[in-house]
């Protein structure tokens, strides 16, 4: 990570901060949020509740099996959520923010609650996706579910990147 991709360090950041992960699978957002996490940021993962939940790699689950496990984690999360911005902690949320309306309901709700959001855009082509993704899918741990290249093509047609929404864009390579 270069210098000026690092994220801030809590002290000297504001307390009452959101940060927003987005994009594609590969492209180093839990990488970035693990450094948040390190430097004192509560770090909030879909994927590492849901691994805790069944013990394996969410791929493995029937689509519908995993989209109402999904669901019914994020609602969790959005109370943790909550919970920590009315006490003022620093926030990452390790999610893909894939869509436009969700990076929107989300940066309403922070504001509401007198916090200040980032949107973190980690970007890279289609090649680093796929090269980063076939050394993940061989781990086996939370933070590694399987993308397979039709799903990171089905994913990719359906992102909705954020253009002129107060994004931080980071090039990945």
């Amino acid at each position: 990570m270069e210098a000026e991709d690092r994220p801030p360090h809590p002290e000297s950041a504001e307390r009452k901060v959101v940060v927003m992960m987005c994009g594609l699978p590969g492209s180093g957002k839990s990488t970035y949020a693990q450094a948040l996490e390190r430097r004192g940021y509560t770090r909030l993962s879909i994927d590492e509740v849901v691994w805790a939940r069944i013990g394996h790699d969410a791929a493995e689950l029937d689509p519908l099996e995993y989209g109402h496990l999904r669901s019914a984690v994020e609602q969790e999360l959005w109370g943790e959520l909550i919970r920590l911005m009315e006490a003022e902690r620093p926030v990452v949320i390790d999610y893909s923010f894939w869509s436009r309306a969700t990076r929107d309901r989300y940066k309403a709700v922070i504001e509401n609650h007198g916090c200040r959001w980032e949107l973190i855009r980690l970007k890279a082509d289609r090649e680093t996706l796929r090269r980063r993704l076939a050394v993940r899918n061989r781990r086996d741990d939370a933070n590694s579910v399987t993308v397979s290249d039709e799903l990171l093509d089905r994913y990719a047609a359906t992102f909705e990147e954020p253009v002129g929404e107060g994004e931080r864009v980071i090039v990945q390579e």
